[in-house]
């Protein structure tokens, strides 16, 4: 894994969930590209790709399980970064088997 980050080479969650987040954040600190996006609502936007049957951001690169990056990583919306591999409820694993990868193992604490 790149750096330990196991996001440097999977990429399932960017093909797998509707990334949305309010409108606000394309002229919030972020700057999220509003071109990049779409309406899903009133006061919610979604990332192009992302609000389809078969989602794939469009935002993303690179092969799912392979070398990928974020377009906009340093705009990326908040569910991305807030997004947590290791989450309890198991997002990330979903999206991994969805694409026949395997399962993330919690990172080992030290004592």
């Amino acid at each position: 894994m790149s750096g330990g980050n196991p996001c440097l080479n999977c990429g399932a969650c960017c093909a797998f969930f509707r990334v949305s987040f309010y409108w606000g954040e394309v002229h919030s600190d972020y700057a999220v590209p509003e071109a990049l996006t779409e309406p899903v609502s009133f006061a919610r936007l979604a990332m192009q790709g992302t609000n389809q049957p078969a989602p794939r951001c469009v935002a993303l690169q690179g092969e799912v399980g392979g070398c990928v990056a974020c377009s906009i990583y340093e705009n990326r919306p908040g569910p991305c970064r807030e997004f947590d591999p290791f989450d309890a409820e198991g997002a990330c694993n979903r999206a991994r088997e969805a694409h026949g990868l395997p399962p993330l193992e919690p990172p080992l604490v030290a004592a």
